[in-house]
């Protein structure tokens, strides 16, 4: 059930506040996800900076916005668990914002059922049955952190996932971290009931990093795409905006009433 929203003018503007990088697939990928987001909010006005490497930065944006006479603005960090950009880099980012700008960091994306909706529905993309997830063993592979608590939040997104059907559920990492994307899925070679080996990608866009997550699933049956701009990472973008706007309020459906391939 959905809630009236207020006029444009008065909502505050989300600024989607991606990582950045040199590879040119990167920023595609975040402008695609961007457009899909105004599309499912037509008269939300929703900006893009990068904290590295693509331009627009964050802080240009921020200071374009101040100047054109906007208060209030959600930064949502384009980022799935809470490690050191979510903790450090962007609240620096934002405390350096214009003083006029009230600016709230939403939450990050991770966990969430819909991110595995996502990660379901690129491994049935990928050309996996439905029919064979019970006897299939799944390397969810994220790009890793020095973080203790991104890393525990994998494992246990890992076990989760477990829980919805598949004949086993592995997490890999593709830098900072062990085991790397090789060492699952072999790893779930030996795993008993295991018949085929797929590998997700749990990143948003592609670079470095899911690049090395693809060259580690070379000996796996199947490798999904990254996250991108899914359904459901844009309803959830979507979402984390409305939970930092309106605490306490439910503007869309509950997680559970969502169908996972809608």
């Amino acid at each position: 059930m959905h809630t009236p929203h207020r006029p444009a003018a008065s909502r505050p503007v989300l600024l989607v506040v991606a990582h950045g990088s040199r590879d040119p697939r990167h920023a595609a990928t975040v402008h695609a996800l961007v457009r899909r987001v105004r599309a499912l909010r037509p008269g939300l006005r929703v900006e893009t900076g990068f904290l590295d490497f693509n331009a627009p930065t964050v802080s240009g944006v921020l200071e374009r916005l101040d100047a054109e006479g906007v208060r209030d603005v959600v930064a949502l960090p384009l980022l799935l668990t809470r490690a050191f950009h979510a903790k450090s880099d962007i609240p620096a980012v934002l405390r350096a914002a214009p003083a006029r700008l009230r600016v709230t960091q939403a939450a990050v994306l991770g966990p969430s059922p819909l991110l595995l909706s996502a990660l379901e529905r690129r491994l049935y993309e990928a050309g996996l049955d439905p029919a064979d997830k019970s006897s299939t063993g799944v390397v969810l592979a994220s790009a890793g952190s020095s973080d203790p608590e991104a890393i525990a939040v994998i494992a246990d997104i890992a076990r989760e996932w477990r829980h919805t059907g598949w004949c086993a559920v592995r997490p890999a990492f593709a830098s900072a971290s062990l085991p790397r994307t090789e060492d699952a899925v072999r790893a779930l070679r030996a795993t008993a009931g295991v018949r085929r080996v797929a590998v997700a990608p749990y990143v948003l866009a592609p670079g470095f990093l899911p690049d090395r997550i693809a060259r580690g699933a070379a000996d796996a049956d199947l490798l999904a795409d990254v996250l991108g701009p899914a359904p459901e990472v844009a309803r959830l973008l979507v979402r984390r905006y409305d939970e930092a706007y309106a605490p306490g309020t439910c503007p869309v459906a509950p997680l559970a009433r969502i169908p996972a391939l809608a």
